[in-house]
């Protein structure tokens, strides 16, 4: 059961019922997608960090692990305050820290230690975090939040002459860490290893850890370290199973107690260094509003005309979630690779969902942080130089999750974008190596999803597939969506080899881009999965969190290939009326979110148009329950950034992007690139869904395709709205491959 709860609900959370928005990241509702509960919901926090940061500071109102996120809107209780690198509700934490300020006699365990709240009593943006908790004005704490790429600065005013005390909990039950407290520089130091994914990659990284320096203004009045619920008196180091420590502070003339949080993955020393780097002073109020002005200069690329306020709070929200990730995972100039287990020079990030981003997240960041782009590339092309594969879901490690070598498909995007910050013939090896060598173990194992301790899975089947042309179902698990998936992956790496001037590469990886077509099975007119001796198996095999309808088309880069099959245009728009009347579309899932553009393809966009805007009304709000399904790493709100502005990458590495219905009356893109682009859409409202006439810089476009080189070439997309469907671009037919 979802609870719904409405925007006027939301103004005194948010801080936006205070005054009016002044700024774009005014507009952002971090409290989207937190709640309902349960893997089904968004499964979004609402963090305090840098764009792409790589430490997030939330409240934890419960204790996360795989499936639980450390915030859930309906709860009334605060634990902590978590310094967490866990991106998606399915996935795992690892290297987290934890503070917690007390007053009266200390409490360890996090459901002893909690203390209740209200959201009247919060205030949560994208660069500030306030909450004051707790019984009884004697017993009322406030913390304040703000943070950096790798560091939080904290304040907590607890009430005068009250005993005031903070708990750093480095590890929890079952995880072996160490903590140190140092009076002379008001710190505690220590480490936590734990990585909840670790058993579902091959890697056991013994050097792993996620270290931590916290650092207070304030001497220590008085100071502990502990194991378990029992102090360890007589020392300020404590190695061991669930360790912390807890120190206390005079508060007979302020109550106001400030903490900085230096994290690193390289060494305590290294944190030290980037709380020195990053937080040079204990200026709050200066970090704070210098941490605002990033996320205006990012979200501020695009403006917006015409828009209600509940669009525009959708709208930028929707950018905070997708400029999230992937994570930093360097620190001034130096990483730890989880995959060789060795620091090493250079810039590095994580938390690629790729199977869910490759789609649109990563389009998006081309167009609104260019200038990561290089950067997410090369950690990948390390990745591979360092474990022997780019992954497919780095949590920091392989993890082995979801199907494809999609990593492919961001190089091949980047490659065909023309950026050249990385080495392109590194990157074709990598991409090779994707498509032509099988993971080990690939005949005898059967490759199941979050299967535990098995090798890099690679492109699974992938000995079965090089000879027979598909995946064989009672070989390996998820064949039917894999083979059609590896058929898009072996399209990228062929992009990537015409890039090279490696023709007959191209020549040879574009024509096993159309595998796909050998799970057609003409007399059922679906993709269906089949055996090793080249039967049919059950309807019901082979899918991968989709099933027959979800994955009938799913070559994106052939939807023409796929029409055909179907026997044309008619039949094609025949069988996507049937999939959305019938409701089988998924917009909680990822291999649904190109269905509403389909009717492009096949003559029918004002059925595009319809579709996209019944999708972006009905699965995103601006409320709690605002996404549809799980986030995903920004994949959920890249679909919505990108469908408010009235275009979608179908097929992301061509460069290509499919024209919907524009939400507004006008987005304007001021381009890192100096260049603006802009779409103004005449008339456009609720009602007024359908494009009646077009122009791209004044003269009349009749396809609907939009390209990157036109969007970054600047100029002015222009529409034409109205309230019933026209014959525009209807005469617009692509070419099969």
């Amino acid at each position: 059961m979802r609870v719904v709860v409405t925007a006027a609900c939301l103004a005194w959370g948010t801080g936006l019922g205070a005054a009016p928005a002044s700024s774009p990241v005014d507009w952002v509702n971090t409290y989207i997608g937190t709640g309902g509960g349960g893997v089904d919901y968004g499964g979004s926090m609402p963090v305090v960090t840098t764009p792409f940061g790589m430490t997030n500071w939330t409240a934890q109102t419960r204790q996360n692990r795989i499936s639980v996120t450390s915030y859930a809107y309906e709860d009334t209780q605060i634990q902590g305050f978590i310094g967490t690198h866990q991106a998606a509700i399915w996935m795992g934490d690892y290297g987290y820290v934890t503070l917690m300020p007390e007053i009266g006699s200390i409490s360890y365990a996090p459901e002893s230690r909690q203390q209740p709240f209200s959201h009247e009593d919060e205030t949560s943006t994208p660069y500030y975090y306030a909450v004051t908790m707790g019984k009884g004005e004697d017993h009322r704490i406030k913390t304040e939040m703000t943070a950096t790429d790798h560091a939080s600065h904290l304040r907590f005013t607890f009430p005068l002459k009250s005993k005031a005390s903070v708990l750093i909990e480095g590890t929890r039950q079952h995880i072996n860490g160490e903590v140190s407290i140092d009076p002379a520089r008001h710190e505690i130091s220590g480490y936590n290893p734990d990585r909840m994914d670790a058993h579902l990659g091959p890697l056991a990284l013994p050097n792993f850890k996620g270290y931590f320096v916290v650092r207070f203004r304030q001497p220590f009045s008085a100071r502990t370290v502990y194991q378990g619920v029992l102090t360890v008196p007589g020392t300020d180091t404590v190695a061991g199973d669930n360790v912390g420590a807890f120190v206390s502070f005079d508060t007979s003339t302020s109550g106001v107690v400030e903490a900085q949080v230096g994290t690193s993955f390289i060494s305590i020393e290294q944190a030290r260094a980037n709380l020195d780097a990053e937080m040079p002073d204990w200026n709050f109020e200066a970090r704070r509003d210098a941490l605002k002005a990033a996320w205006n200069a990012k979200l501020g690329i695009a403006t917006l005309e015409g828009a209600s306020d509940d669009e525009r709070h959708v709208f930028y929200s929707a950018l905070y979630h997708a400029l999230l990730y992937p994570k930093l995972f360097s620190e001034h100039g130096r990483y730890y690779s989880a995959f060789d287990d060795k620091v090493h020079e250079g810039e590095s990030y994580t938390a690629y969902s790729i199977w869910d981003t490759f789609r649109a997240e990563n389009s998006l960041i081309t167009l609104f942080a260019p200038e990561r782009v290089d950067g997410m590339i090369k950690a990948l092309l390390q990745n591979y130089q360092e474990g022997g594969w780019m992954p497919k879901w780095p949590n920091p490690s392989y993890t082995n999750i979801m199907i494809g070598t999609h990593a492919d498909a961001l190089v091949a995007e980047a490659v065909n974008k023309g950026f050249k910050g990385f080495d392109w013939n590194l990157a074709w090896a990598a991409v090779h190596k994707d498509a032509t060598v099988p993971p080990d173990g690939d005949t005898t194992r059967r490759w199941f999803d979050r299967e535990p301790h098995t090798p890099y899975e690679a492109r699974a089947g992938l000995t079965w597939s090089s000879k027979i042309g598909y995946i064989p179902d009672d070989k390996i698990s998820e064949s039917a969506s894999s083979t059609q998936e590896e058929s898009f992956d072996d399209y990228a790496v062929a992009e990537v080899a015409r890039a090279l001037g490696r023709n007959d590469d191209a020549a040879f990886f574009r024509k096993r881009s159309l595998a796909y077509k050998n799970l057609w099975n003409p007399k059922r007119g679906f993709m269906q999965a089949r055996n090793l001796d080249g039967s049919w198996a059950a309807p019901d095999r082979g899918w991968t969190e989709g099933d027959q309808w979800v994955y009938l088309f799913a070559a994106l880069h052939d939807i023409p290939g796929v029409m055909n099959l179907m026997g044309g245009p008619a039949k094609a728009a025949a069988k996507l009326d049937e999939h959305f009347h019938g409701g089988h579309n998924r917009h909680d899932n990822e291999p649904s979110h190109h269905y509403g553009y389909l009717y492009d393809y096949f003559g029918q966009p004002w059925k595009t148009q319809e579709r996209v805007r019944q999708l972006a009304r009905d699965a995103y709000s601006n409320t709690p329950n605002g996404v549809l399904g799980n986030e995903d790493c920004g994949q959920m709100s890249a679909w919505y950034v990108f469908t408010a502005m009235g275009f979608y990458p179908v097929n992301p590495v061509s460069g290509q992007y499919m024209i919907g219905s524009p939400i507004y009356g006008g987005v304007t893109l001021n381009l890192p690139n100096g260049k603006v682009f802009s779409v103004k859409s005449a008339n456009a409202s609720a009602a007024n869904v359908y494009i009646q006439s077009a122009t791209l810089n004044g003269k009349p476009l009749d396809e609907p395709v939009i390209t990157w080189a036109q969007i970054q070439a600047g100029g002015e997309l222009s529409f034409v709205m109205g309230p019933k469907p026209s014959r525009w671009a209807a005469g617009w037919r692509p070419a099969a491959m």
